[in-house]
Formats: structure tokens, C-alpha cells, sequence
């Protein structure tokens, strides 16, 4: 069987130099603050009336590029968004020095508890999360299962040509080469919606080390974004680690079939994605769609969600930025889920854009709705 190929988008992101600006961190020094206290601040001016201020995410970058670039070109509003990771979003939305953060995974009860006011959760896209690895001479794409993931990342198997691994890809030539670890030393929602389906799905897991968007590596070394880890994939023969699809496919990068739930091997794809987000979502939004039940969904796959202020008239905001913020994101669920597709994300369900409209009218101004 061959490698799989995949459609590449024109959004040109990454390259070799990603392995550059990995952030190199022993497994075992991570912290579980979720944040990213090295963060530095958004460095556009808040004053600029037409550049509004985001941070966040890593794993939705590369939509979110294309589609602010396109939100100026038809409004003339500028959106400057640093790709930091989730934790680092979360921190500077505490620290009010942006207009909207982004996360791969909803705020902890230790996050609201220190934003202390209501944070309102709109969905943006959903996005797959692919075990990428790096064996320039096996020809043919490796499947695996969940458990024997679980068991590589929790440094149990530690040669490509295990026994465990051998068994699910038959008549695949497996090398003897060790198996080197790749996560993110930041805090990350891909790494809580990797973490996450891992502590479904492994008992092991599940005990230690859990889930989080910052947790205590057994082994493995640590790079910064999904930028930081796809260099280190790239760079490093015998590596396998977790990205989001779009830096696999823009950096041609192999991937694996996962088992899902229903005992198929699943190539994660925007159709796939698309099938494991097809579930009731509640008034919320906080959701997670990983272990999917469905026989064709891909079962590490996830929300993201941009993340404001329920009440905007904080820290001497205008009404007018208020509702540039609020305009911004209502063009995103509507105007904006036609680019998804072409940048291997799953667009919004029918369901989901219902709830992100109500979501987002609840937003206020001195107490009354910004969106009517």
C-alpha cells in the first residue's frame, strides 16, 4: 500500500525552519499551569481602532491566517492573532491585553475562577489531531491501535519494530530504530485533546499521566506550537509525535490510520473529522469529540473555540471595539467556514453554527446584546 497523499494548501506556513523555533524542554520539568507565562504580550497597539488583538491557539493557525487576511480585505479591519498556544491565549485574555484568545480545549475551573468573570465559548471549526512519524524507508502507511499508542508515549514500547506494532501492520517491514517522543512544552489544547482521548481509552493513561493542556511527560522531548513539533518530527528519523493535520499535509509529513471505537482504521481527514463532530452540542459549546462513536469518524478530533469577555465594557473598551470583536467572530461561523475545507479543517455542523449565533448574541455592553 502506499503513502497516503493529500491535497496541499497554497498557505505556505512552516517549512524546514519550524525545527528553528522549537522550544526544547525534558519531558519531565512540564508544568500543569495550562499557560505560558513566557508569553509576551500582543505587540499591536489596542488603540488602533481597525487591528483587533488575538491569541491562542497553534492548531487552528493556519484557518485563522487565511481567514483574517480575508476578513480585512472585505472590511478593512485588521486582526493581528499571535500563534502562541491555548495556555498562552488563556493568559493574556486573563490579563485583558487582547480582544479574544483561542483554546483547543474549554477553560479549567482554575481559569475562570482567575478571569472571575463569565468567558463565553464560541466554536470555530473542528480540526484532527494525527500521530505523525518520521520513517523515511517503510513505504506503506502504519495503522495503529489504542493501545499500542498509549503505550509508546507512555514509553512502554520504545523500538519501531515491536512486536505490538508488527502485529497490526502485517508484511510491513518495521526498522529496529528507537522510538523518539515528540509533544509540545507549551500549554496546548492539541496536547489536551491528544491527552485526553489517551485517558479514554488507557486505564494506564488514565492513572498518571492524565490529561491536560499541561502535563508531566513520561518520556519525550518537548517543542513549542505545533510549529516547534513538526520540526522535531521532521528533523529527527524515528520520531513520532502529535500535530494538527493542516502542518502534516502543508509539510508533507506521513501520518497513521487510527482505530477508532468501532474497530476501523480511520485516516483522519476532513471528512473524517467532519463525522466525529456530527453529536448534540449543548448550549455551551464544551464538547469533546474524541473516542468517537461514530463507525467513520476519526477519533482524535476536536473543537476549538475563540474565547471573550461575556460582558465587553472592561478595561476602558470602546462600544465600538467591542462590537468589531463581536462582528469578527459572527463573520467566522458564517462567511468564514467556507475556507475550512481547503485547509483540511472540518467546518461548522448546521448545529453547531446555532449554538456559536446564540453563544455570541448573549454578549453585552454595559448589559445589553452587542449582536441583536
Amino acid at each position: 500500500m502506499k503513502l497516503k497523499t493529500m491535497k496541499i494548501s497554497k498557505l505556505s506556513l512552516l517549512g524546514l525552519a519550524v525545527a528553528a523555533s522549537a522550544l526544547f524542554s525534558c519531558g519531565g520539568n512540564n508544568t500543569k499551569t495550562g499557560g505560558d507565562s513566557t508569553s509576551k504580550p500582543a505587540t499591536a497597539s489596542a488603540t488602533d481602532a481597525n487591528t483587533l488583538l488575538g491569541a491562542g491557539s497553534t492548531f487552528v493557525y493556519p484557518l485563522f491566517s487565511k481567514l483574517f487576511a480575508e476578513y480585512d480585505k472585505a472590511t478593512g479591519v485588521k486582526v493581528n492573532y499571535q500563534s502562541i498556544g491555548s495556555g498562552g491565549g488563556i493568559l493574556q485574555l486573563t490579563n485583558k491585553t487582547i480582544d479574544f484568545g483561542d483554546s483547543d480545549a474549554p477553560l479549567t475551573d482554575d481559569q475562570a475562577k482567575k478571569i472571575g468573570v463569565d468567558v463565553l465559548h464560541i466554536p470555530m471549526c473542528a480540526g484532527a489531531v494525527v500521530i505523525s512519524y518520521n520513517l523515511p524507508d517503510v513505504k506503506s502507511t502504519l495503522k495503529l491501535d489504542p493501545d499500542v499508542l498509549a503505550n509508546i508515549f507512555l514509553g512502554k514500547i520504545t523500538k519501531w519494530d515491536d512486536a505490538a506494532i508488527a502485529k497490526i501492520n502485517p508484511g510491513v517491514k518495521l526498522p529496529s530504530t528507537g522510538i523518539f517522543i515528540a509533544h509540545r512544552s507549551d500549554g496546548s489544547g492539541t496536547t489536551n485533546i491528544f491527552t485526553t482521548y489517551l485517558s479514554k481509552v488507557s486505564a494506564d493513561w488514565n492513572t498518571k499521566p492524565g490529561k491536560g493542556s499541561a502535563i508531566n511527560w513520561p518520556v519525550g522531548l518537548g517543542g513549542k506550537g505545533n510549529e516547534g513539533v513538526a520540526g522535531l518530527i521532521k528533523q529527527t528519523p524515528g520520531a513520532i509525535g502529535y500535530i494538527e493535520l493542516s502542518y502534516a499535509i502543508q509539510n508533507k509529513m506521513t501520518f497513521a490510520d487510527l482505530k477508532n471505537k468501532s474497530g476501523n482504521y480511520i485516516t483522519p481527514t476532513v471528512a473524517s473529522t467532519s463525522a466525529a463532530g456530527n453529536i448534540t452540542i449543548p448550549d455551551d459549546a464544551k464538547v469533546s469529540l474524541s473516542n468517537t462513536d461514530a463507525k467513520d469518524g476519526y477519533p482524535i478530533s476536536g473543537l476549538t473555540w475563540a474565547l471573550i469577555y461575556k460582558e465587553q465594557n472592561y478595561a476602558g473598551r470602546t462600544k465600538d471595539r467591542a462590537d468589531k470583536v463581536v462582528k469578527l467572530l459572527w463573520w467566522n461561523i458564517h462567511e468564514g467556514q467556507k475556507y475550512c475545507n481547503d485547509l483540511n479543517y472540518a467546518p461548522l455542523s448546521t448545529a453547531a453554527v446555532a449554538v456559536a449565533e446564540k453563544i455570541l448574541k448573549s454578549a453585552t455592553y454595559d448589559g445589553k446584546a452587542i449582536q441583536q
